[in-house]
Order: C-alpha cells, then sequence, then structure tokens
C-alpha cells in the first residue's frame, strides 16, 4: 500500500479547524451575548407579567368574594324587611365577622337612609367620591383616601329584591383595602421593585408611600401610556420618577383600576455586564483550546485513526486474524487498539450468541408490554380521579352558594322566631344535614387526594344510634322495617368518626333505595376476626343487609369502582368514598348478594388501628 504525506493531512486538519470551529465559535459568542441581552429582557418581562398577573387574580378574586358577600346579605329576610330593629344585630354581626367591612348601610327606594352601623357624620368623612343614593344595580365605586384612618375605602351596592323581585332598595357595604392592599404592594423584585394601582386616569390609588395616593399621578409619563398601548410598547420606558424602567401592567376585571410593577432598568441589568465578561473570556478560552487540540488531533490521533480505518476494512471482509493490529502506546490510542482488538477476537463468538440475545430481548419485550398494561390502568384511573377533581369544583361552586343561603336564612328563623320542641328538633336535624352536605362537598373534592384522618375514640354502638336517626325518616318514608342487634361486647375503636359516620350513612341509603315497600334492612355490629398473612386480627363487623333486587354477579366487582352506577340519577362515588374511607383505617368491605333476596355489606374494622399493615398485605385478607 502506498505511503500518503502526513503533511497534507495535517494542514487539511489545521484548515478544517480554522474554519469549521474558530470562525463559528466567534459568531455564536457574539450571538450569545445578544441573545442574553435578549434574554434577560424576556425573563425580567416575564417576572414582571407573573407579579401582575398574581397580583390583579388575587385583586379580582378578592373584589368578587366581597361582591358576593354583599349579594347573599342583600338577599336574606332580614334585609329585605327594611327594619331596622331587625338589620342592627345582624349587620353588625356581619361586620364583626367579616373584618373588611367598614359599615353597611341600607338605603330605600325613595333614596333615605334605613339603617347605618356608623353615624352618618363618620360617613361623610370617609365618602368623598360620591354620596348615598339609591342603585337599582350592583354597583362599584371609585377608591377613596382616609388621610386620618391611614387607609383607602371603597363602596359595593347591590339592590334589595323582595319576594316579587321588585327593587325595595340598596345596601351600601363599605369595604377597607387595608389587608389587601399590603399583600399587593409587597413584592420581591430587588431593592427598586414596586408595584402601584391607578385608575384610568392615572391616579394613585394605592402607593408604598401614602402621600402620593388620590394626590399625584401618571397620566403624563410613559408608564401611563404603556397600560393603553399593547402593540407598541417601549421595552424601556421613563416612569413618574423620569427613571427609565422596565414593567407590566393588568386591568383589574370588573373596574376601571390597573396594576402596574416595575423595576429600575440598571437593577435589572445589573448581571449582564458581568455575564458579557464571562463570555468574552469563555470565548477566549476556547479559541487557544481550539489551537492546542488541532495540533494534538493531527499529530497523534489522524495517522493511528487512519491505521484503525485501514484494520477495520480487512474485517469487513472477516479476515480476522489480519486485521489484528498491535502498538505500544500506554494512552487513550493505545486503549483503542486494545479494543479494537478484543473486539476482533470476540466478534466471532458474539455473533453466535446473538440468536439467544434476540429470544432474551423477546421475554423482555413481553414484559415490557405488561408492564406498559399496567401503567395504562394507573393513567386510565388517574384520569377519573382528574374527573373526580373537575366534578367536584363543578358541584361546590353550584352548590356552596345557595347552601349558604339556606344556612343563613335558617339560623336567622332560629333567632327570630320562637318554635315548638318539635320543630326545634327539625331544625336542627336540617342544620346538621346541611354541614354534613358541606362537609361531603370538602370530600368530594378531596376524594382523589390523600386525606389527613382526625383520629379519635368511636364508640361504634354510639356512632350507629346517631346514623340511624338522620336516616330514620328515609326509612319511614320507604315503609321499612328496620332491624338492629349490636352486641355488647364491642370494643371503641380509634379512627375518624366523621368519615366512618359518611361511610355507613352512603351505604344505608344505597340500600334504602333498593329495598322495596314491606321490606326489612338489618345492621348487625358485633366483634369478629380475619387473618392478615396466617395471623389473626381482631375486628368489629358491620353488616347492612337489604331485601332488595341483589346485584348481578358480573356487577359486584365494579360497585366499588369510581363513576359506575346502575341508578339514572346517581354519581357513582357513594361506595366508592365508603370504600376507600374504610381502608384509609386498615379495614376493607365485603359484598355477598342473591338475586331476588338481597344484598350484604360487611364492613371489618380493627381494633388496633393499623393501616400501614393493611395497605401492605391487603389481599391476602381471609375471613
Amino acid at each position: 500500500m502506498r505511503n500518503r504525506p502526513i503533511f497534507n493531512l495535517r494542514s487539511k486538519v489545521i484548515l478544517s479547524f480554522l474554519v469549521l470551529v474558530l470562525i463559528p465559535l466567534a459568531i455564536i459568542g457574539t450571538f450569545s451575548i445578544k441573545a442574553t441581552e435578549r434574554l434577560i429582557f424576556d425573563m425580567v418581562k416575564r417576572q414582571f407579567e407573573n407579579v401582575a398577573l398574581d397580583k390583579t387574580t388575587i385583586l379580582e378574586r378578592w373584589i368578587e368574594e366581597r361582591k358576593n358577600d354583599l349579594i347573599v346579605i342583600s338577599g336574606t329576610s332580614i334585609i329585605r324587611s327594611l327594619d331596622p330593629k331587625i338589620m342592627a344585630p345582624y349587620l353588625n354581626l356581619v361586620q364583626k365577622g367579616y373584618l373588611v367591612y367598614e359599615k353597611f348601610t341600607v338605603i330605600s327606594a325613595g333614596g333615605d337612609i334605613v339603617y347605618s352601623t356608623e353615624e352618618t357624620a363618620d360617613n361623610e368623612d370617609i365618602i368623598i367620591a360620591e354620596a348615598y343614593s339609591f342603585k337599582d344595580h350592583l354597583f362599584l365605586s371609585d377608591i377613596v383616601y382616609d388621610a386620618t384612618e391611614n387607609e383607602s375605602f371603597f363602596n359595593i351596592t347591590t339592590p334589595i329584591l323582595d319576594e316579587n323581585f321588585k327593587i325595595i332598595g340598596s345596601l351600601y357595604g363599605t369595604i377597607g383595602t387595608g389587608q389587601i392592599i399590603s399583600s399587593i404592594l409587597n413584592v420581591s423584585l430587588g431593592e427598586t421593585g414596586e408595584c402601584y394601582l391607578v385608575d384610568k386616569n392615572g391616579r394613585f390609588l394605592a402607593h408604598k408611600e401614602p402621600h402620593r395616593i388620590l394626590s399625584e399621578n401618571i397620566s403624563r409619563t410613559e408608564s401611563f401610556e404603556n397600560i393603553f398601548t399593547r402593540d407598541n410598547q417601549k421595552k424601556i420606558y421613563l416612569d413618574y420618577r423620569g427613571i427609565e424602567v422596565l414593567g407590566a401592567s393588568k386591568k383589574i376585571g370588573g373596574t376601571e383600576w390597573y396594576l402596574v410593577v416595575e423595576q429600575d432598568r440598571d437593577e435589572a441589568f445589573q448581571g449582564l455586564d458581568i455575564l458579557k465578561l464571562i463570555i468574552y473570556l469563555t470565548i477566549i478560552l476556547c479559541i487557544v483550546s481550539a489551537f492546542m487540540l488541532i495540533w494534538i488531533i493531527s499529530y497523534h490521533i489522524v495517522n493511528p485513526i487512519r491505521a484503525l480505518s485501514q484494520s477495520a476494512d480487512i474485517l469487513a471482509n472477516s479476515e480476522f486474524e489480519k486485521a489484528l493490529i498491535k502498538t505500544d502506546r500506554r494512552d487513550e490510542i493505545g486503549m483503542l487498539y486494545h479494543a479494537f482488538e478484543n473486539m476482533t477476537i470476540k466478534l466471532q463468538d458474539r455473533h453466535n450468541n446473538l440468536v439467544r440475545e434476540v429470544d432474551l430481548k423477546k421475554a423482555e419485550l413481553k414484559e415490557t408490554d405488561s408492564i406498559l398494561r399496567q401503567t395504562k390502568l394507573i393513567a386510565e384511573r388517574s384520569e377519573k380521579y382528574a374527573a373526580i377533581g373537575r366534578l367536584g369544583a363543578a358541584v361546590a361552586h353550584e352548590i356552596r352558594t345557595p347552601l349558604t343561603s339556606l344556612k343563613l336564612f335558617l339560623e336567622s328563623v332560629h333567632s327570630e322566631f320562637s318554635l315548638s320542641q318539635a320543630y326545634q328538633e327539625d331544625l336542627a336535624i336540617a342544620m346538621k344535614e346541611i354541614k354534613r352536605i358541606e362537609a361531603t362537598i370538602n370530600r368530594f373534592l378531596d376524594f382523589s387526594k390523600p386525606q389527613q384522618l382526625i383520629i379519635t375514640d368511636i364508640d361504634i354502638s354510639k356512632l350507629i344510634e346517631d346514623i340511624l336517626s338522620i336516616i330514620k325518616p328515609m326509612i319511614n318514608k320507604n315503609e321499612c322495617s328496620l332491624d338492629i342487634k349490636i352486641g355488647n361486647d364491642l370494643h371503641d375503636i380509634h379512627g375518624d368518626k366523621k368519615l366512618l359516620g359518611e361511610a355507613l350513612i352512603n351505604i344505608l341509603v344505597n340500600s334504602l333505595e333498593v329495598t322495596p315497600p314491606d321490606g326489612r334492612l338489618s345492621v348487625i355490629a358485633e366483634r369478629d376476626q380475619y387473618v392478615v398473612n396466617n395471623k389473626s386480627q381482631p375486628c368489629i363487623r358491620i353488616d347492612i343487609r337489604d331485601t332488595g333486587p341483589g346485584i348481578p354477579e358480573d356487577q359486584i366487582a365494579h360497585i366499588f369502582e369510581p363513576f359506575f352506577t346502575t341508578k339514572s340519577s346517581g354519581t357513582g362515588l357513594g361506595l366508592s368514598i365508603a370504600v376507600k374511607t374504610v381502608k384509609s383505617h386498615g379495614g376493607f368491605i365485603s359484598v355477598k348478594s342473591a338475586i331476588n333476596e338481597g344484598t350484604t355489606f360487611s364492613l371489618f374494622l380493627p381494633l388496633e388501628f393499623n393501616p400501614e399493615m393493611f395497605q401492605k398485605n391487603g389481599q391476602d385478607i381471609t375471613y
């Protein structure tokens, strides 16, 4: 084989590195500096926008909560009565309960003040922008600042409707902004970062320097221009102090207020010069390193690589003996030569083992397929839990507001009217059920998340009696008979009384719904035991039996799955929540059913609360 001049190859390597490495490196360095400037600006801008969005969201949510408060209060029978004697204790109680309300004022449809929680003279000091007047719609006033109180205020007005939905007056709520504004203005943006609130005319509504509020504005500054100019906003502009700043603004939904977040440009770009210096030094170091690598590669690596290339061509023709090469070098090139030699020797043996390797890979693929199927099942279950979260949010939104109104109405009935003993008991049961509904909503929202148990000693006999007293009206309505058998030797267990009560109610209600008239519902509680890994575990067993139509055998395996239901109006979550609650207490639920004979749900609750043992060994339980 003819020898080739090494010098020409080395020259090509040097020229290639100069062209392909150093020139692109210089271009990349220049681009990196400009990209870094743009990146820093984008990061700062994004940070400002995120801060403005977070603060705006907090303020919008807070204002919306206050509007909802006024709507609920104005819709009560106490306010609709327009009787100062009736309204006074209620409004004073609400004012003390909600610390943000400075006062409440009720205006008649004729514009007269019916009642106010403060004297008229004090009202004139606080309300600067407008006097009280009758409003027939939900109204949000401008913010005013009281120098004596060192706090800003604004009014929310909502109409008062009678039972025929006729407007009979207006309810004013004067709201102090001290707490919420303090949290809004507090930002962590270095020493010069600030957040302030302005109206559509540029007047300061909230500022870290109180003397600027309602006395100064930014209408002639570039900050104000950037609020209303979205297409051609300046990246860097002059603020109300005449200092170059970066910032972002956001309109508060439902108002004419604007939130502005700004920071001085010098502080925001303080680290840019240091970063430029680091990039320049890095480029210089890379250039020096590149020249060193050029010499090393061209002299110490190119020739050995050529020899390896020739041996590889020989090896490609299956001439294993000729492909062997020797070297005395002990560096990485020597290691590469030895590795190539070992590769040549072992290549034929590896070829023979290839078939076995393929079979092994097939087995691994089957195992992987099994794992993927399990992962798919887990993903489907996660999707169900996500659906539960979305459904829970929708249910909570639709139920909580009317439920709160109903609760306030019942509380006002209890405090304003004298009721007989029987009605008082019914009212107490109604209030208890409302609280249970509220608790159920919260449990519904937390169904797919770990629950924090409130562990107490639970008297099972007393718990069952309380639960049966709650569902007694439903039993009477269904004209069913109830058999109760509670053992005398039941011990107290440790657990969450509320969660276990809800689990029992869910199962009892399900049994009642399928029990026909003149049917029979049985509740039996006694001591029992089950076996965990060949070890006896004492427990309390609660059997709930009905004489309903029974559950088909093909459905029993699915009744505890979320959203599985055979009822047109059911959600399929009652039994899911029940089994989750019992499992969290270290127990389990079993079901026995026969068509046209009825169904028995058995709850096993261990006397010694040890949920971790059950979670590890729950599949090996027998009884």
